[in-house]
């Protein structure tokens, strides 16, 4: 192909592709592969294309620019990513170095929180829970040892119906914990906070079988009409630099001869 026609159409193809990619700004860093295809999942179930990229310490979540604010808002109706949490086995990690027994006390009150976390997180609906735990504890020679005592949060979902979980969840909890089973529901307190859910204020735009944003749509309107124009500047080009190409075209053209009509 001519350079003079080589030229300009590559540089409106590199328009092209650097329009159709976009700028992509890092959502969430450092998430384990299910936390980024849990997040990747929730994201697309709302029209919002998001891509995962690994890095040293984990895999990113990367989405344009224009989505950033719709994918936050997203995420923390569902409550994701799920916060990192540390298992018993890993909090006394032996490390050789020795603890007071107020270290060891605090390790165990939040891996023993944190394990119950975990647990409480896994019942459907549940989009949050915390654990606070109080262990028994005298707190002056001769004062009686204040009981266990123990507060459950829960953040969920419409679906999850508070009451149909209640005692399973102070029996749960009542067990994992010393000092609490058999104790009255004073010690105890589990507090039900429905979820706000994520309402959809973007209007969308239906063409055949696919939905698109209304941004999405007139960027693909643009990106079509910037290839038709690149399309006629092509075909300009090539007319202009073959003359024998524009000679035929015009003389069958004009070669042209109007059909033949009958007389009356």
């Amino acid at each position: 192909m001519h350079p003079k026609v080589l030229g300009p159409l590559l540089a409106a193809l590199m328009i092209l592709l650097l329009a159709g990619c976009g700028e992509r700004m890092e959502l969430h860093r450092d998430l384990s592969e299910q936390d980024a295809n849990e997040v990747v999942a929730e994201l697309a179930g709302k029209h919002i294309e998001a891509q995962k990229r690994l890095d040293k310490n984990g895999v990113a979540v990367l989405v344009a620019t224009r989505d950033i604010s719709r994918a936050v808002r997203v995420l923390d109706a569902a409550g994701l990513p799920h916060r990192s949490r540390s298992s018993l086995g890993e909090v006394f990690r032996k490390e050789g170095v020795i603890s007071s027994p107020l270290e060891e006390r605090a390790r165990y009150l939040y891996a023993l929180s944190q394990e119950l976390e975990q647990t409480l997180s896994q019942i459907d609906g549940v989009v949050v829970a915390r654990v606070h735990v109080v262990l028994p504890e005298r707190i002056a020679p001769g004062e009686p040892v204040q009981p266990a005592s123990a507060a459950v949060f829960i953040k969920h979902r419409p679906e999850l119906d508070p009451d149909s979980v209640l005692p399973r969840i102070r029996r749960m909890v009542a067990s994992s914990i010393p000092g609490i089973g058999g104790a009255d529901d004073k010690k105890l307190a589990v507090v039900f906070v429905p979820a706000q859910g994520y309402r959809e204020t973007v209007e969308m735009v239906e063409i055949g079988p696919f939905s698109l944003t209304r941004e999405r749509w007139q960027f693909w309107q643009w990106l079509l009409g910037l290839c038709a124009v690149a399309l006629v500047l092509l075909l300009g080009g090539l007319l202009a630099l073959n003359p024998g190409w524009r000679q035929r075209l015009f003389k069958g053209a004009g070669g042209m001869k109007p059909a033949p009509t009958d007389p009356a």
